[in-house]
């Protein structure tokens, strides 16, 4: 292999993990997201955890983060909740930058 080589291998290998990592990060996000929300909805321990879940699994539908964020809509509307775009929108982002961290701190 020549040098050139090598550095390809070495950016195609980091940029894997990074994409792992984010994949990570956006999970995690998704579950404080999830728990932050049944927290405002006064749901159980219990149904918290639950309703995390389902906030992760909604990032699945499609790509992006318009699949988390309309199944946090709805269901702050549906639980008779009024929590402006804007407000979801920025807990998403500091919620991300949270997991961000901790994922790269190994937590």
């Amino acid at each position: 292999m020549t040098t050139f080589d090598d550095r390809e291998k070495g950016f195609e290998t980091k940029f894997a993990l990074d994409q792992e990592q984010e994949f990570k990060a956006m999970a995690r996000r998704n579950k404080l997201l999830g728990l932050w929300a049944a927290e405002k909805m006064g749901l159980s321990p219990e149904s918290a955890e639950d309703y995390a879940r389902a906030v992760v699994r909604a990032d699945f539908e499609q790509p992006g983060d318009e699949d988390v964020f309309r199944k946090l809509d709805q269901d702050f509307r549906g639980s008779g909740i009024s929590v402006s775009e804007g407000e979801i929108r920025s807990k998403m982002d500091e919620l991300a930058s949270i997991a961000r961290d901790e994922i790269r701190a190994g937590s």
